[in-house]
């Protein structure tokens, strides 16, 4: 029974299947390339989450490397007070940030009776135009800079950066010295650059305005003299570029002569400069104009200086070398320097107002750094100046300094230093400012024993302190120039002269 009741059942199910089967193979077939098209989408759906997962991991990745190189600087941005901030673009956190930059010396100097002494590169007459001598074991002061500075890269590629610099200076050796403080705010600017609607010669240049220093003045750090010094307040634009070796900057710096408080009798005096670059070569040409100069007066009404300049030119050729001077490792820097009228003043361009009309300077610059091996390194410096009718007619100051600088390095934390310094000059200021003619030679030696953290040998690597003892000499005739000078000033007269200290210097 049960066997033929299973019979007829399989018989009904196979037949019955039978006929769904010739009936909806159709409607099965069109499901199945239905499922098919979903599942090809969802493959595809998951193979682009995927991509989009490694790529957001490699960016990710790449962002914490380049935040462990460089890690963003924290310390000043917690400090700052947390007031509402206008809403700013997004930016790129790995540009983004505060940075605090530094240079500051400070130092005790006493002469061989353990009292006062004089010092500063610019202590021989010669100073007063610019001639400086060696540094080393010859600074009494304490100078610093502060600069803090905020970055940003947005997300259209603009670059922004804000820099204000504090400086003082101070020689006396107290603790508390706000009497005497000369704190001043030398440096308030904004830069705005990589601008994506800047294309051709503009496409990766610079635009900046405010109170600055020119990006591309430079110095000879061993007479602590720059060999040109553009600064004040304006606007410009660096690096306009014409090839790939040729670039241009263009500003206009603003200069005040006399007392700011006479407004009426105030003269400014306005600096345009076009600096260009062409490989190591350095030409730059600035024209000035200072209207009324010579209608200055004081804040009591006295004309300061009726025969006092309303122009000039400055011009600069400059060779910037790889190597010390094709001579073998190292670098060099020399520049000629030409400026007549206001430019007479060839290294502050601008700066000084009581230059006559008929002014002429020509000054020579150079300097390199070079390892001579086995521990020792050298650093030579030449900077001459010859000026004519500067500030009275006839007049005339001729100078020159050769220095140079030793290190002998003995651990990698103690190093020797040795510095000697020679300076002739030949002044005739016809009477300027009850100064007198005079003419002679100056000569400076310094041993500085030396400490460092590390990099001993290398002549740009601070901090590094220092003990020092300086022997000077100079001349008799010079000790008559002025009676407010150092020179034949008391305690301080020629036929030799020690100086001891001690000194820190650092900058980072």
């Amino acid at each position: 029974m049960k066997k033929s009741i299973i019979a007829i059942t399989l018989s009904t199910v196979l037949g019955s299947g039978s006929a769904w089967a010739a009936d909806d193979m159709s409607s099965i077939e069109a499901r199945l390339a239905a499922m098919e098209k979903r599942l090809a989408a969802a493959e595809q759906r998951a193979s682009l989450a995927e991509q989009r997962a490694q790529a957001a991991e490699q960016q990710v990745q790449k962002l914490a490397a380049v935040q462990q190189q460089n890690p963003t600087p924290v310390a000043v941005a917690q400090t700052e007070p947390q007031a509402a901030q206008p809403v700013a673009p997004a930016a790129s956190s790995e540009s983004e940030g505060f940075e605090f930059h530094g240079y500051a010396r400070s130092g005790l100097l006493m002469n061989s009776s353990a009292a006062k002494t004089q010092g500063g590169p610019t202590v021989t007459p010669a100073g007063e135009t610019g001639g400086h001598v060696g540094r080393l074991g010859n600074e009494p002061d304490t100078y610093v800079e502060l600069n803090l500075e905020h970055k940003q890269t947005l997300t259209n590629g603009a670059t922004t950066r804000f820099k204000a610099m504090l400086a003082d200076g101070q020689r006396t050796y107290n603790d508390w010295t706000a009497a005497s403080s000369d704190l001043n705010l030398r440096q308030a600017f904004v830069e705005l650059g990589q601008l994506p609607t800047f294309t051709g010669a503009f496409k990766d240049s610079t635009v900046w305005a405010g109170k600055r220093f020119d990006r591309d003045n430079f110095d000879i750090h061993w007479i602590d003299s720059d060999v040109v010094f553009l600064a004040g307040t304006g606007a410009g634009i660096y690096d306009m570029k014409w090839g790939d070796d040729a670039r241009s900057n263009l500003s206009i710096y603003g200069r005040t002569f006399g007392d700011i408080e006479n407004n009426d009798n105030t003269a400014q005096n306005y600096i345009l400069s076009l600096n260009n670059f062409v490989g190591p070569l350095q030409l730059m040409v600035s024209g000035m104009r200072a209207k009324d100069n010579d209608q200055r007066t004081d804040i009591d009404g006295n004309r300061v200086k009726s025969d006092a300049a309303s122009d000039g030119v400055h011009a600069l050729v400059g060779l910037h070398n790889d190597s010390f001077y094709g001579l073998g490792e190292g670098s060099a820097k020399t520049a000629l320097l030409y400026g007549h009228g206001l430019g007479a003043e060839v290294k502050s361009i601008g700066s000084d107002g009581a230059l006559l009309p008929q002014a002429n300077t020509w000054r020579l610059a150079s300097y390199g750094m070079t390892p001579l091996g086995a521990g020792w390194h050298i650093a030579p410096a030449l900077l001459a100046q010859s000026s004519k009718d500067r500030y009275v007619k006839g007049d005339s100051y001729e100078w020159a300094t050769v220095n140079l600088r030793l290190i002998q390095a003995f651990t990698q934390n103690f190093e020797m230093q040795y510095e000697g310094s020679y300076q002739y000059m030949d002044l005739r200021p016809e009477g300027y400012n009850n100064r007198q003619a005079v003419s002679g030679n100056f000569y400076k030696l310094t041993v500085a024993p030396t400490l460092k953290a590390s990099d001993v040998g290398e002549f740009l690597k601070r901090p590094e302190i220092r003990l020092f003892a300086s022997w000077m000499d100079w001349d008799h005739r010079l000790d008559n120039y002025a009676s407010d000078d150092a020179f034949g000033s008391t305690g301080f007269k020629s036929g030799g002269e020690w100086n001891f200290g001690v000194q820190m210097e650092t900058w980072f």
